[in-house]
């Protein structure tokens, strides 16, 4: 079946009205003077204690164990029972709004609320190589899971590719990687969730127990449902290094959205096969004329070093970052490499994709990488904590970050559309297989996809393509009038219509009632009532949104519309 595209002949568009600067453009694009000699060493010190953070602990305190993790929990348990709901705000975690990966702020913690510590769950509490599983708490970070799992020749299923992620984020909120073509998101890779409720009891929810719509209904519900206190995940054996393949693509945005398909949906629909299908996948889009394909085999150590294969340890300080190094097949050609495994896992880490090089424009300096490549990447949320409302309110209106779930026989539709409204390139393509579930979750295959299958789709599953949009949009660089906030309405307006979904850790601006439907609020409502979330949690249309937040009032019996 061959992919089907409503794209016509371009018209020509009136030029933008022009901008006057202000002092927020001034602040935003010297930033980097505060950025290179502060920001950055603090967060080379914040990087350094996550990673150390795990042998430290275990060197004070001994190893991680079920009953340390038990303890962790209990105090999690006491600290929800002893909140009077007649008084206290709704429950949310402690943690400081600003510490999140998300551009935007947490502003639901603007309002009253109950908070409860998590910080103590940061551990990884075993990992059983026979069963290859693996089991965490939810402040571990994606760095952790690499650091722990890849020495014995394992890793997790989906593994997102920065490095400060942590675990209950992608979870709760958006996990994906290059290889969730295979495998779904991270939350679709995880065999158990341990969540305290709002009474304090704590349950196990898995696919087949009698928590099974708990189990269904927590991912991307962003903490609404309950305290994630523990994960359980499935893990793969995997090799040394990774053959890396790039693939220059030359053409229009239809062109890009079909080679990029063609790159790991093979046309016969023989999905499931190994040998037609790359175990990672994803796209860079440079323009609206052209991409690099770059696709993913695990290899071992002996095949990497054979004679005539080009080995690149491209995680070194001192390397290119991956989305300009990948850029060189452009003009190049189609090429092959050998990176390390665990290089390769976080290859998007220091330049965090490319949003690094507006924090820090040099950066990628061959002099800067050279002597501070090392301090790199900053972190965003230390960045965050020096913003104002008004540099915030700057990003919403003038910065795009946003990522699009669409299924892949509408993707060249979605390419020309973000080209259309936001004229952010580079532009991230990640492959997602959505599994049909047919519960009601929040997410789900399109109805009867199986019945008129496009390459990718199995009887199972349907494939999705993530379209990551994050930079500065082409009318803002050239100083025209654009509208962050029209743009986004915009392109929510176009997912409802497409079934496609927006990944929730962006800004929102949709109202409730076009969220749900874009979202499936079937199985998330009943879990809500049935396991006392409401008048207890936030709802995630609440947590998410970026309507304003005003403080609540004594007496939560009920969820209020702030």
């Amino acid at each position: 079946m061959t992919q089907q595209s409503s794209i016509g002949t371009k018209k020509t568009k009136p030029p933008r009205e022009k901008r006057p600067a202000s002092l927020a453009d001034f602040v935003i694009q010297f930033r980097w003077i505060v950025a290179v000699p502060i920001l950055l060493p603090i967060s080379f010190l914040f990087y350094q204690w996550m990673h150390w953070r795990a042998a430290i602990r275990a060197y004070l305190y001994g190893p991680p164990s079920e009953k340390k993790h038990s303890a962790e929990v209990q105090k999690v348990q006491a600290s929800i029972r002893k909140r009077n709901p007649t008084v206290d705000g709704l429950i949310c975690t402690a943690r400081a709004p600003w510490l999140g990966v998300a551009l935007r702020n947490s502003e639901h913690k603007r309002s009253t609320r109950y908070e409860v510590e998590l910080g103590g769950l940061s551990s990884i509490v075993w990992i059983d190589t026979n069963r290859k599983l693996m089991k965490c708490e939810p402040m571990v970070v994606m760095s952790e899971l690499s650091n722990a799992t890849l020495p014995l020749g394992l890793a997790p299923e989906v593994l997102p590719e920065l490095d400060d992620l942590t675990v209950g984020g992608v979870i709760n909120g958006y996990g994906i990687e290059g290889s969730s073509h295979i495998y779904g998101l991270f939350a679709e890779t995880c065999t158990a969730f341990e969540l305290v409720l709002a009474d304090g009891t704590l349950v196990r929810a898995t696919a087949d127990n009698e928590y099974s719509d708990l189990f269904d209904a927590v991912p991307w519900s962003h903490g609404s449902l309950g305290l994630l206190v523990g994960v359980e995940f499935r893990l793969i054996e995997i090799k040394d290094y990774m053959r890396v393949t790039y693939t220059p693509v030359h053409g229009d945005l239809k062109d890009v959205a079909q080679a990029f398909c063609d790159a790991y949906c093979p046309r016969d629909l023989d999905q499931d096969n190994p040998k037609k299908v790359p175990e990672f996948v994803e796209g860079i889009v440079y323009s609206e004329t052209e991409a690099v394909i770059t696709t993913g085999q695990y290899a071992s150590k002996r095949e990497a070093q054979q004679k005539g294969n080009v080995i690149n340890p491209l995680g070194r300080w001192y390397k290119p970052w991956f989305h300009i190094h990948a850029q060189t097949a452009l003009t190049q050609g189609s090429f092959v490499e050998y990176v390390p495994v665990r290089q390769y896992y976080h290859r998007h880490t220091r330049s965090i994709y490319w949003e690094g090089g507006l924090i820090v424009p040099m950066g990628n300096h061959p002099l800067f990488r050279f002597f501070l490549g090392w301090l790199m990447p900053p972190k965003v949320s230390i960045l965050k904590l020096t913003q104002n409302d008004a540099i915030r309110r700057y990003y919403i209106q003038r910065h795009a970050c946003q990522d699009m779930l669409v299924p892949n026989h509408k993707l060249a539709e979605a390419l020309e559309f973000c080209h259309e409204t936001f004229e952010t390139y580079p532009v991230w393509l990640c492959p997602h297989r959505l599994f049909k579930k047919g519960t009601g979750t929040m997410l789900d295959a399109e109805k009867d996809f199986d019945n008129d299958k496009y390459p990718g789709d199995t009887d199972y599953a349907q494939m999705f393509t993530d379209v990551g949009i994050w930079g500065v949009p082409g009318p803002v660089i050239r100083q025209e009038v654009w509208d962050g906030v029209q743009a986004t309405l915009s392109m929510e307006k176009w997912l409802r219509k497409n079934n496609s979904y927006q990944c929730l850790y962006a800004v929102i601006e949709q109202s409730e009632e076009e969220f749900w439907k874009m979202f499936n609020p079937t199985l998330y409502t009943s879990v809500r009532k049935k396991y006392g979330a409401e008048g207890a949690f936030m709802s995630v249309y609440y947590k998410v949104s970026n309507t304003k937040k005003v403080k609540q009032v004594s007496g939560v019996s009920k969820d209020k519309k702030l």
